[in-house]
């Protein structure tokens, strides 16, 4: 990997970072509320479906009237983007385990299925800001290599968007499956 490729991919990670991980948590925790009370879960979930409709990206004119920052901006988008996405399928897996007996494989499979979409809404607006207003970063090489007629470097950054975005639902999937298979396990009669 070049230095100035490492470097556009460690701008995107501090991006996607800073605005997914207290999006993950707080999406969580909101979810789970929602989603343990049906009463509550049928209300909200209609509200919130407004606000997951539109996408993050629409939002980025406001960010910047509001914030006059670039940076700050995308990071309140990415987390604005990953909430709505993390709570409405953390309360849908609420309700999976309800129906269920409580069964935690499916709790752990919904609570990591929510984590993953919002991993990938937060990858996608990363890449979608940084072509239109960062100064650095994967989605930002993309667009200066279009500007420049640099296919071999629009190809590259591609690979790196796509591998990249792929590890992180690897690795939720691995830690799902991992998490689910303890739980079995200590369930299991000695």
């Amino acid at each position: 990997m070049e230095p100035s490729i490492f470097l556009d991919v460690l701008a995107s990670l501090q991006k996607l970072f800073v605005g997914y991980i207290p999006a993950a948590v707080l999406g969580s925790f909101i979810g789970y509320l929602i989603g343990i009370n049906g009463t509550v879960y049928q209300v909200l979930k209609r509200i919130f479906e407004i606000p997951h409709s539109i996408p993050p990206i629409a939002l980025l004119p406001i960010m910047l009237i509001v914030f006059r920052e670039s940076e700050t901006a995308t990071i309140v988008i990415i987390f604005i983007g990953t909430l709505w996405s993390v709570i409405i399928n953390t309360a849908i897996g609420m309700q999976h385990f309800r129906r269920q007996n409580n069964n935690f494989r499916v709790a752990t499979f919904h609570l990591f299925h929510a984590l993953k979409v919002g991993i990938w809404v937060a990858w996608f607006t990363v890449i979608a800001t940084e072509m239109l207003i960062a100064q650095r970063g994967l989605g930002y090489l993309v667009w200066n290599a279009y500007k420049a007629g640099n296919i071999n470097s629009i190809i590259q950054a591609i690979l790196y968007i796509g591998i990249i975005g792929s590890m992180f639902g690897q690795l939720l999937d691995f830690t799902a499956s991992l998490l689910s298979q303890i739980v079995s396990d200590g369930k299991k009669p000695s």
